[in-house]
């Protein structure tokens, strides 16, 4: 069995459409476990209505201590053997569930099970795929322009035993839980990738995690992530991947300011004017 498990607080603008995603699935071997963190809009009256209806949905409403909590709460109350984590403003491919389940009838416990996903902006137009091939541990301390993450967990899936052996959702973790989860699940599970698009993330304006990234905290969280990671790497193979990536970083900035001239701070432009000057 799948259990489906939504981080829910006060999106009664979503939580119908993203209960409606798990019923269209046409799983019969899949429960859908919403954790409400205490909303106050009609989330909870959405919900309740459909609970009545369909007997695949479980839930509970009570405050907790952010998006973290709630997915471990989902955890706790899944009878599954896989988990997916479906946010509430996020849907799957057609006919995903069912796939996902013949799948890992062939893969040894535990394993993570990787998708593409489409990511799409407010008016759900396609601006990207996300196909995260490079998957272990070195690739992913490349930073996400070298070797994608999993951009989001509507199109990936894994074995429930899996957070016996990692632990589970970094509670005072609030934007980077994901990738948290994710460099410490390569590390133990059989990773594997498929190349089917299976999950779609709206990555809309004045959502936490576009705003993370406009404010530049994403960046900064990511990096000092990433380098606490790649002590778990052999010495070797940590001194080759911190090269790397300040390497790659450099490329990119120098990149980034051959597109915008303008941003160039004004030290540079100094310097710059300086050895035009003398040449």
């Amino acid at each position: 069995m799948i259990s489906v498990i939504t981080p829910v607080y006060n999106s009664e603008q979503f939580i119908e459409a993203c209960i409606k995603v798990v019923v269209n699935q046409a799983c019969p071997n899949v429960e859908h476990i919403i954790i409400d963190g205490g909303s106050t809009d009609r989330t909870v009256e959405i919900i309740k209505a459909y609970a009545q209806n369909y007997s695949h949905i479980r839930w509970i409403s009570e405050k907790d201590k952010g998006q973290s909590d709630a997915m471990n709460k989902g955890i706790a109350m899944a009878k599954g053997n896989v988990i997916a984590m479906l946010n509430v403003d996020d849907f799957y491919e057609p006919n995903v569930l069912n796939r996902v389940v013949e799948i890992f009838k062939t893969l040894p416990e535990p394993s993570l099970l990787v998708g593409n996903c489409n990511v799409l902006d407010d008016d759900d137009n396609l601006k990207l795929v996300n196909k995260p091939r490079k998957l272990q541990l070195a690739n992913l301390l490349l930073g996400h322009r070298v070797n994608p993450f999993p951009i989001n967990p509507s199109a990936y899936f894994y074995h429930t035993s899996l957070h016996k052996k990692i632990g589970l959702y970094q509670v005072d973790e609030h934007y980077a839980m994901d990738v948290d989860f994710l460099f410490r699940s390569v590390q133990v599970a059989n990773v594997q990738y498929v190349d089917e698009t299976w999950g779609n993330y709206r990555q809309m304006e004045g959502t936490k995690t576009v705003n993370d990234i406009s404010s530049g905290q994403n960046g900064l969280r990511l990096k000092a992530m990433m380098k606490a990671y790649r002590k778990n790497l052999p010495l070797w193979q940590r001194l080759q991947v911190g090269v790397t990536y300040e390497l790659y970083q450099k490329i990119f900035k120098a990149k980034y300011f051959l597109r915008e001239p303008q941003k160039l701070p004004l030290v540079l432009k100094k310097k710059l004017v300086r050895i035009v000057s003398s040449s």
